[in-house]
């Protein structure tokens, strides 16, 4: 009796220390101590919620969902463990699921004002989740933004471009439909009055429209896009894109001007095009004599993104460099981020290489405010058009047929050949399972063998999985990124695998390092260059996520 009422008072001490832990921002050191804490005391709920919103806070949502499931266990009545794990399922864009959670915290604590606040968010979130699914127009026949917009003619007279109109439906109903239940309440019944008036209204409009060619939702939508004779930022002359542009861009958007759409349309359309002719494993050689630069995630950090280049030279023939995918989201100059590396792309195609990540998702662009900064930058068209560029990116690079790069990591099955990920079917939003997934999803374990993903997506794989894989493509190296690391590098799985993450203190909060790897051919043996995040305008992280996230940031 004795010892357990020891162990209960030295895990309040730990979990104290956890907490300390927690408050400066040092989230896997939090971890450990709440880890600690349930080994001494197993059935404390709150040990278990505590270290659910630490892993949240790691993007670690599936080990969330499972600390918090295991405190609602141990007490039925505990709110935290439904909010923390609603919480989780926000981050992921499991609406529905979340919503279940928050609606049990409003019943345990129906007068608390915060609970009530979140639930009508996740409400709203999931309202618009169910609009969206009633108009969704089957793949088969989604028309492409891109090929209804020719840049070579747009800018010299307003052009007139075919968008779906779904697209313009989805554009101006969603955020009807939100207004509607702000208003008319969260019953189900006037729900369903909601959804009913706004389809009205907009079947109405569509075809008010039709009848005389000049409703808000007629198929042909004008894409007014003459350079104005005041504008005086960067420009294009005709099709080259020239590193006079980049480098008169780039000082645009350290000023924070923005880049006129009809450069911008030229931009992006000219990467869908170079895009959609590159295999999905993609081979890199570089000459005896040369170098070679990997980064990891970015994640909307432009000016950070600006220090790599002043760290390391710009992208060239001679300074080629691979940005290993999650060039967007979270960071508030994610339009800046992507729209430079595609320019230097479109200068020089063999100065840069460009691989998915998880976050080149419509799903992921959608929570963590990539979409709206889009649309608040340049315009709902580009929404539609980046959605689009990112199912053309490449899923994984092989360097000197020596070095893997990918952004996630490896398989649930072995025998995976380098040719079996050529032959994946990219042009999609990621699936939920399968080589895709995995590629985009999976992370390393430090213990053999393979384990369920601490994100609840893809899965995690220990050294001998690396080990076998590389073996059986006659390869020597895995280099990933996908996880935040204090010092902006992991070398793990006996030197065999290298996780380098570029974005330092990545949502001006985590206080890491970034790091970028150079490899001097022929040998490509890696060094690896670390470095501090640099100021940046007073815009913070997540400014165009969706209001729900944050809530919850």
């Amino acid at each position: 009796m004795e010892t357990k009422s020891s162990n209960v008072s030295r895990a309040e001490e730990i979990k104290s220390l956890a907490n300390e832990a927690f408050k400066a921002h040092k989230y896997a050191q939090a971890i450990e101590l709440y880890t600690q804490a349930i080994e001494l005391h197993s059935q404390n709920a709150v040990y278990w919620a505590n270290r659910a919103i630490a892993h949240t806070k790691l993007e670690e949502y599936g080990s969330a969902i499972q600390d918090a499931t295991r405190a609602i266990e141990i007490d039925p009545k505990y709110s935290k463990g439904y909010y923390r794990r609603g919480a989780a399922y926000l981050a992921m864009g499991k609406f529905k699921e979340a919503l279940k959670d928050f609606q049990q915290v409003k019943k345990i604590c129906p007068n608390d004002p915060d609970a009530a606040k979140k639930l009508k968010e996740c409400e709203k979130a999931v309202m618009k989740l169910k609009f969206e699914e009633a108009i969704a127009v089957a793949e088969s026949e989604r028309r492409s933004v891109a090929d209804s917009i020719d840049f070579r003619s747009i800018g010299i007279t307003p052009s007139s471009s075919s968008l779906p109109t779904q697209v313009a439906i989805v554009a101006v109903t969603v955020p009807i439909v939100a207004a509607a239940v702000m208003v008319l309440g969260t019953s189900t019944a006037t729900k369903v009055l909601a959804i009913v008036v706004v389809i009205l209204a907009v079947l109405g409009t569509s075809w008010l429209g039709c009848r005389n060619g000049s409703g808000f939702f007629t198929k042909s939508v004008t894409l007014n896009l003459e350079v104005e004779p005041q504008y005086s930022g960067a420009k294009i002359e005709g099709d080259v894109v020239t590193l006079d542009f980049v480098k008169k861009m780039i000082e645009d958007f350290k000023n924070q001007q923005c880049l006129h759409k009809r450069y911008a349309f030229q931009i992006v359309l000219q990467m869908r095009e170079m895009l959609q002719a590159l295999p999905s494993l993609v081979d890199i050689n570089v000459n005896a004599g040369n170098h070679f630069t990997v980064c990891g995630d970015v994640h909307g950090q432009f000016y950070d993104l600006l220090n790599i280049f002043e760290l390391n030279g710009l992208p060239s023939e001679e300074n080629p460099y691979l940005f290993n995918g999650d060039f967007v989201d979270r960071g508030s100059f994610s339009v800046e981020v992507i729209l430079t590396l595609f320019a230097f792309k479109c200068m020089c195609p063999s100065a840069i290489y460009l691989s998915r990540g998880n976050h080149e998702s419509k799903s992921m662009n959608k929570i963590y405010g990539f979409e709206g900064e889009v649309r608040s930058k340049l315009s709902e068209t580009f929404v539609e058009l980046f959605a689009e560029v990112f199912c053309c990116l490449p899923l994984a690079h092989v360097i000197n047929e020596k070095v893997f790069v990918v952004h996630g990591g490896l398989f649930s099955v072995d025998g995976v050949k380098l040719s079996d990920i050529r032959a994946i079917d990219r042009f999609c939003e990621p699936p939920e399972e399968g080589l895709m997934c995995e590629l985009l999803w999976s992370d390393p374990q430090p213990f053999p063998g393979r384990g369920p993903s601490k994100r609840g997506v893809g899965l995690s794989f220990g050294a001998d999985v690396t080990k076998k894989f590389l073996l059986d493509n006659n390869l020597e190296l895995v280099v990933r990124s996908h996880e935040v690391k204090d010092e902006g590098y992991e070398i793990e799985h006996d030197g065999k695998l290298i996780t380098v993450f570029s974005a330092p203190n990545y949502c001006d909060q985590m206080g890491n390092k970034g790091a970028f790897i150079r490899f001097e051919a022929p040998d490509l043996k890696p060094s690896i260059v670390t470095f501090s995040a640099v100021p940046h305008p007073d815009v913070k992280p997540m400014a165009y996520a969706n209001n729900f996230l944050r809530m919850f940031s």
